[in-house]
């Protein structure tokens, strides 16, 4: 084994490092969905007085 690099086994334990870490990551990280907090509407309308019949 002349000429191992120890170098390569470095990139392969960074590279599977970061295989892992960033889902990791995205699970347990802050929520990134920037949707807005609607909440409860009121209601502006009109009740439906008459009754519908159907067949």
């Amino acid at each position: 084994m002349k000429g191992l690099n120890l170098s390569v086994l470095g990139y392969f334990f960074d590279g599977l490092m970061q295989y892992f870490a960033e889902p990791v990551s995205r699970i347990f990280g802050p929520d990134d969905d920037n949707y807005p907090r609607t909440g409860v509407q009121p209601f502006d309308g009109d009740a439906y007085a008459e009754t519908v019949e159907t067949l």
